[in-house]
């Protein structure tokens, strides 16, 4: 399951920080699967944000930064961490979010919980494994990533918080 990565990007001499959502509530994917809001917070009980890896391109070989924080919010799961510089793997990756080519995020995980509704299939547990950074996410409604984190209001119809979100891409 991914998403926009809607990622902000601050340079340190050892590290790359970014932040992004990782996941939005009650999206479908194009596999049909659906976060429901709260379906992290077991498994983000459990392990925190330290127990969640960032990899690229959820390769598991070689883990390329930490996240430092993870939220569930009322839009979904906001990620914040640091692509490090500790191999050639993950320099590579910290170069390639600079550069724009990198600029979406995957979640890896278990379905602890889940119901069908029609086609789709809500997910209301979620035990996160991993944060990935990627190039192509499979979020049928982001063709364009979305670079906007401020957050808008509840307040407005969710139709337009989407176009609202999409308008610095």
């Amino acid at each position: 399951m991914s998403n926009s990565a809607q990622s902000r990007l601050t340079s340190h001499p050892s590290h790359l920080r970014i932040e992004g959502y990782a996941s939005l509530w009650g999206v479908a994917d194009l596999n049909g699967d659906v976060v429901q809001a709260g379906a992290f917070a077991e498994s983000l009980a459990r392990t925190g944000a330290g127990g969640v890896r960032m990899l690229n391109q959820h390769d598991a070989r070689a883990p390329v930064g930490v996240w430092d924080e993870m939220i569930e919010d009322w839009r979904g799961l906001f990620v914040r961490g640091r692509i490090e510089d500790w191999s050639a793997e993950a320099r590579f990756a910290g170069a390639l979010s600079r550069a724009g080519a990198l600029d979406g995020l995957s979640i890896g995980y278990r379905t602890a919980r889940a119901r069908r509704q029609g086609r789709l299939r809500v997910l209301s547990g979620v035990d996160l494994w991993e944060v990935s950074l990627v190039t192509k996410t499979v979020r049928s409604n982001m063709v364009k990533p979305c670079r906007l984190l401020t957050p808008i209001p509840a307040t407005v119809p969710l139709r337009r918080r989407r176009a609202i979100a999409c308008a610095d891409s």
